[in-house]
């Protein structure tokens, strides 16, 4: 048996040389220095592994046209097997692959390696860093929500705004008029068709410049006997691999995602917030309004990308032990500190969110069919706590008598149905407490609601569908 065991390696070897390269690949000399630092680059090929594995299982069930996408989400997190785990393992896998790429790319700044002949490897990892970025970006609309669909009206009016380029990548994007059916076929288009062989193509070849120049060693590392990447740096980013998955798959599990209501463009009251790794950019735009928004937007991350495509090329001096990189450690620190002020800043400026937009759609909605007096009966155990407590208040007030709620009421106000799509919070809030202000001639008394009954009316009032 094992004579023929033997004989179909050699057979496939022969034929392929698939056992060589991988006893090649196991058994490459690396620097004696090497060791936990150096597990970043694993760890962001196996997230990006995972992101392809997801991608596929949620591209099974997703249909990538605007109205159907969101009904799709929904399907997915309510009816496919695993369907909310999966989404989970591909929303925290996106966030896990942007924080590992920046620490591999600090890890490489700090030590230098960056320097002569690893040019190239470097400049690879900036344009990887990028196309991670951008699947953030591309794959932010795919679900069509409230959410997704704002988040992507700033990306366009962002993109239409830059010096010359503005018109054709408004063009490019299919957003001249508004978001639409152009502008989701062709985000998706990138996110599916184009980022994943572009990444894969890009992480091979960064993985070949790493094999033909070498890991880069520590000054002092040639006077020391060099080692084997097997069996010792393999078992340092096999545990290293597993402790992502470990922490994603609790991510996943634990952290919930909701789906907020279907993307609506007549919701101008709602306020956009990207992801947490865009909201520095958000931020600083905030301190370049009005004309020089444009250099807060595109010229200084333009500015910022390419320093960093040309430090090998500034940074000309001999390799150095990682305790005398001063300057290299500043960077980093400032750098860090910016970016983590610029976040901050943006979470503390972030208004708090309407009641309606806590509400996951992807759980039972059913309760938004009912009629106020059924559902603050408690006919649906499913409803939010303040969705029933507007509808108790608003049978109690006798709102009733003259509006009308999912086919049942009076007809002397306007139909309540889709409120939410043609007012906002703030204008239905001083409507309840000035209704002549806000509707002169109006028969409507004046409600003059603590903060707990305004919330939980308004909030009730803009669950009710269309």
């Amino acid at each position: 048996m094992k004579a023929f065991k033997n004989r179909v390696f050699e057979w496939l070897d022969h034929r392929t040389g698939i056992e060589t390269n991988i006893r090649k690949f196991l058994y490459e000399d690396i620097p004696a220095s090497s060791g936990w630092h150096q597990v970043f680059g694993s760890v962001a090929v196996f997230l990006f592994l995972v992101q392809a594995f997801t991608g596929i299982l949620l591209a099974f069930n997703y249909a990538p046209t605007p109205g159907e996408a969101y009904n799709s989400m929904r399907y997915i997190l309510t009816e496919v097997t695993a369907g909310r785990l999966m989404h989970g393992l591909h929303h925290w896998g996106a966030s896990m692959m942007i924080v590992v790429v920046v620490l591999h790319m600090v890890q490489v700044f700090l030590f230098g390696s960056y320097k002569k002949p690893r040019e190239a490897t470097w400049i690879a990892g900036v344009v990887l860093l990028l196309l991670t970025l951008t699947y953030g970006l591309t794959g932010y609309l795919l679900p069509w929500d409230n959410k997704a669909y704002w988040g992507t009206v700033v990306v366009t009016q962002i993109a239409a705004g830059v010096p010359l380029l503005g018109p054709y990548l408004s063009r490019l994007l299919g957003s001249t008029g508004d978001v639409g059916v152009v502008t989701f076929a062709r985000f998706y288009a990138v996110h599916v068709l184009l980022l994943p062989p572009a990444t894969g193509l890009l992480i091979l070849a960064h993985i070949v410049l790493v094999r033909k120049h070498g890991v880069a060693p520590v000054p002092g590392d040639d006077q020391l006997p060099s080692k084997k990447f097997y069996p010792r740096q393999a078992f340092l980013d096999t545990i290293a691999v597993f402790t992502a998955f470990v922490i994603l798959f609790t991510l996943a599990v634990v952290a919930h995602l909701p789906l907020e209501r279907l993307a609506d463009p007549s919701d101008t009251a709602y306020i956009p917030r990207p992801e947490w790794y865009y909201l520095f950019l958000f931020q600083m735009l905030k301190y370049f309004s009005g004309p020089m928004e444009v250099f807060g937007s595109v010229v200084l991350p333009g500015l910022a990308i390419f320093l960093l495509i040309l430090i090998p090329f500034i940074d000309r001096t001999p390799l150095v032990r990682v305790s005398k990189r001063v300057f290299a450690m500043a960077c980093i620190v400032l750098a860090g500190a910016a970016w983590g002020g610029l976040t901050l800043a943006a979470v503390k400026s972030t208004p708090p969110s309407g009641v309606a937009a806590s509400i996951d759609y992807a759980g039972p909605i059913d309760w938004m069919q009912l009629t106020p007096a059924a559902l603050g009966r408690g006919s649906d155990k499913t409803a939010p706590d303040f969705a029933v407590a507007g509808a108790k208040l608003f049978t109690k007030k006798g709102c009733a008598a003259c509006h009308m709620v999912n086919g049942v009421g009076g007809k002397l106000g306007p139909p309540l149905n889709g409120l939410s799509s043609r007012r906002s919070e703030e204008w239905v809030q001083e409507n309840f407490i000035h209704p002549q202000k806000m509707a002169p001639g109006t028969i409507m008394p004046a409600y003059p609601f603590n903060e707990t009954e305004m919330r939980n009316i308004i909030g009730y009032l803009f669950t009710i569908p269309e």
